[in-house]
């Protein structure tokens, strides 16, 4: 709570200023007009495919994970595979061989013969799974080859690629998604439910973040690309694990939508410190600091806060918290509920310095929520995935769902424009930073439709 009370102060006096209204001053990043016969795509429906023809571009530290995954689910056919890495390809498609499953066409050799894979005229969905330089642009191509299109996070690192990627399913009517597998945790999906039945109230604050060392695993990425990418960028690299099961519990575009940021960061230690022991290169410009914090403010006055860290020796924290007008959850370090007067002590609560008078509710009670309001998703599939894996199971209600959706022809949980409100805050909180952690507006991706639906619905 005292975390809280000190960010929202820190953002209200940068808001403030020296005597001025600091809004004023706030850096604009206007909506482009949308190009003349473009609609948007909220709530797209495409025709149903009852066997999804699946090629996957990207073999390194993700992409042979959702082949295996995508492997456990009826109606898929893996047609193509793609990576520079001979290997990488080789390894995969001999894992499919060894289960039983014809082998897949193979893409190797250097970092265009992604091209030749979105041609191919068999292939329903593109899976990317690349450094995340690439992603955006084999997306857009790949949807005017007429295929639908699933990017790993973050999908874009430009508010150019944001764009692009939205114009490009708009015009092309096909799905853009963004593989946030946050989103389909158990926890996540289940206490979205619990917002969503109003158990918690108007969710008025959320706080999420990507706080994980990441010393073990830098020279895991092909190339050195994430660690070059923290080098030569400032900001929140990498956002959407915490702001995505966020913005869908607050009905982001959906009834409300972001306005503004504040990014405040740390000087840069952990990483050129990192590099120097394992290279010996003293690095003078290391652009991305070792914590960043950022606040954001919604139309409806609600907050939320969102942290980025993996440098320091800190336990892995996606943070994840609901504040809401009669409840709270919290995931990390512990996971807990709190609901308004439930939990609180009456005895405890008559000595107002007694701070902990209201307290997370019992375990016996907790579970019992968490099975009441399992989400209607989660039910029928929460066995599986936790058998096949991925994160502990999110990973395969991600794929899972994506394919369920594909082949009934429904609209996907999640959209281009949840694509773009996540991926914003790499470009956006970089230009609060290089200007004194100046406001900066988040447009409306949606052009004017954000309230035009009214909750998040994951549609069976």
């Amino acid at each position: 709570m005292k975390k809280i009370m000190f960010i929202c102060c820190f953002a209200a006096f940068l808001l403030w200023g020296s005597g001025f209204d600091a809004l004023s001053q706030m850096i604009m990043t206007p909506a482009p007009e949308r190009p003349a016969g473009q609609q948007d795509v909220l709530k797209l429906r495409c025709a149903p495919i009852p066997t999804v023809r699946v090629a996957f571009i990207g073999l390194g530290m993700r992409g042979p994970g959702a082949v295996s995954r995508m492997t456990n689910i009826d109606g898929v056919e893996i047609v193509a595979l793609c990576d520079v890495v001979e290997s990488n390809v080789k390894k995969v498609n001999k894992m499919l061989t060894d289960k039983g499953i014809h082998k897949a066409l193979e893409f190797y050799g250097d970092t265009n013969v992604w091209r030749k894979v979105t041609k191919l005229p068999n292939v329903d969905l593109i899976y990317i799974a690349t450094d995340w330089v690439h992603h955006a642009n084999i997306a857009i191509q790949a949807m005017k080859d007429g295929k639908h299109v699933a990017i790993e996070v973050p999908a874009a690192n430009s508010m150019q690629e944001i764009w692009d990627l939205i114009n490009t399913s708009e015009q092309t009517r096909k799905h853009c998604i963004q593989l946030e597998n946050c989103v389909y945790d158990f926890f996540e999906l289940t206490t979205l439910n619990m917002a969503q039945q109003g158990l918690l109230g108007d969710i008025i604050h959320g706080e999420g973040a990507y706080i994980h060392g990441l010393q073990p695993y830098w020279e895991q990425y092909w190339n050195n690309w994430r660690m070059n990418f923290n080098r030569t960028h400032r900001g929140d690299v990498y956002p959407t694990h915490g702001l995505g099961p966020i913005c869908l519990a607050m009905n982001i575009h959906r009834g409300d939508k972001l306005n503004y940021l504040v990014s405040m960061d740390t000087k840069a230690i952990g990483n050129p410190a990192f590099i120097k022991e394992k290279t010996g290169e003293e690095v003078k410009d290391f652009r991305n600091g070792d914590h960043t914090t950022t606040m954001i403010r919604t139309e409806k006055g609600y907050s939320i806060l969102i942290e980025h860290n993996v440098t320091s020796p800190r336990p892995y924290n996606r943070m994840y918290q609901l504040t809401g007008t009669k409840g709270f959850v919290n995931k990390y370090p512990v996971e807990g509920i709190a609901l308004d007067k439930a939990g609180i002590d009456p005895e405890l609560a008559k000595n107002h310095e007694n701070l902990t008078a209201h307290s997370f509710l019992p375990a016996d009670i907790q579970a019992a929520l968490m099975k009441q309001y399992t989400h209607p998703i989660a039910k029928d599939i929460e066995e599986k995935a936790k058998r096949v894996g991925g994160h502990g199971g999110m990973d395969f209600i991600m794929d899972y769902r994506l394919i369920y959706c594909l082949q009934r022809g429904l609209p996907l949980d999640m959209d281009v424009y949840d694509l773009a409100e996540w991926c914003c805050l790499v470009p956006l909180t970089e230009i609060s930073l290089d200007n004194n952690s100046a406001p900066v507006q988040i447009p409306d991706f949606t052009r004017g439709a954000w309230n035009r639906l009214s909750t998040v619905h994951f549609e069976q």
